[in-house]
């Protein structure tokens, strides 16, 4: 199992600076990050939006470790947000945040987070478009969906993720599914111990699809997260089963994974949003990414191999 292994990884200062050193780490860093600043990011959104995609925007970067940095990021996104009102793109481009870039792990985190990620909720809604709350680890969940709870006060369009591999979603679920909540589900990309999470592929796909089928058949809208060709059939035939039109929910992919399904599903009528990740801060972004699937970590060694 090598995604438990990455997923270490992912957290280790040593492993950081050897992979941002390795020879091929751009040419597959760039496959996953559409850039590093807002300026490089706005001609992927254009683009997207000329082939009916939609977008969700994440600045990356998690180790927070001062609150002059948490304003960082607040400022960060705030600085997208007037970038998408100057070019009218606010309907076409949601934003996903991690409240970890917020504050959340630092002393007083859980208010700091909620400081600091309400100005650019407010921000959102003032153009046309929202934020999604994106899942971290088990620990922050309970912080996550208090805060998620809270904004939908004064912004009820605000989204959360939820993730399948963990025990409690199912009960989460039923829970967000009501009238105008906007939950993205997703299987999960962080180690989490067995006391509180599925380890087996099959018995997170399994709950993946009871997820989905609490959702569609809520009174909320769904966002499905996943790549995986199978899960997207059950998805369709769930909405189908729960009397969903093809807007009352969507799918969600990554920013360069299976490019040609984000089209085709968009030309069969879906609602298709593409996750794009940008920003200097990339390394747990990215590790978390070659943890999801082997192909994308033999691509990486390739690359290594070929450029070394």
């Amino acid at each position: 199992m090598l995604g438990p292994v990455i997923l270490a990884a992912s957290r280790s200062d040593k492993m950081r600076r050897f992979i941002s050193a390795a020879p091929g780490t751009k040419q597959v860093v760039d496959r996953f990050i559409a850039g590093e600043t807002v300026d490089q990011v706005v001609p992927i959104v254009e683009d997207a939006a000329d082939k009916g995609l939609e977008v969700t925007l994440d600045v990356v970067g998690e180790d927070i470790t001062t609150p002059a940095q948490a304003e960082a990021a607040r400022d960060a996104y705030l600085e997208l947000v007037e970038r998408l009102k100057v070019l009218d793109l606010g309907p076409r481009a949601e934003m996903s945040v991690k409240l970890s870039m917020f504050g959340q792990a630092l002393e007083n985190g859980h208010e700091l987070a909620l400081a600091n990620v309400r100005p650019v909720v407010e921000a959102a809604a003032a153009i046309g478009t929202t934020v999604t709350l994106d899942a971290e680890d088990h620990t922050t969940l309970d912080s996550m969906f208090a805060i998620h709870e809270e904004l939908r006060k004064d912004f009820p369009q605000t989204g959360c993720v939820i993730q399948s591999y963990l025990f409690r979603t199912e009960d989460d679920a039923r829970r967000l599914a009501e009238a105008g909540s906007r939950v993205r589900i997703v299987k999960g990309a962080y180690k989490e111990p067995a006391s509180v999470a599925y380890q087996d592929k099959a018995e997170i796909d399994k709950a993946y699809v009871r997820i989905t089928r609490i959702l569609m058949e809520g009174e909320g809208y769904p966002m499905i997260g996943s790549h995986d060709p199978r899960l997207i059939a059950i998805a369709q035939e769930l909405g189908r089963r729960a009397g969903r039109k093809l807007d009352e929910y969507e799918f969600q992919m990554l920013y360069g994974i299976r490019s040609d399904e984000h089209v085709r599903l968009a030309a069969e009528g879906h609602r298709m949003r593409v996750y794009t990740a940008y920003g200097t801060d990339w390394y747990g972004y990215f590790m978390r990414r070659l943890a999801e699937k082997p192909a994308n970590l033999l691509f990486f060694g390739r690359s290594i191999l070929t450029k070394g």
